[in-house]
């Protein structure tokens, strides 16, 4: 029973929490933006193969877990 009390409390408070947040956020004075100084990296090559679709990505070995079945 008191999680269904304290879910609840927690619903309110956090209904609360958020109308408060907005009318806070709408009745704030509006500043104009400030500059933001900003870094540009170099651009980056990536090289690499990709390896082939049939391959498989996970093996059970049959012989150390005797009940696991083999990847199909």
């Amino acid at each position: 029973m008191i999680d269904r009390i304290f879910g609840a409390l927690l619903i309110a408070c956090l209904l609360a929490g958020g109308t408060v947040a907005i009318g806070s956020a709408m009745l704030d004075d509006a500043q104009p933006a400030q500059p933001v100084l900003t870094a540009t990296l170099p651009t980056v090559t990536v090289i690499g193969k990709r390896e082939p679709v049939n391959t498989p990505v996970a093996r059970n070995d049959a012989d150390v877990e005797p009940t696991a079945r083999q990847l199909q």
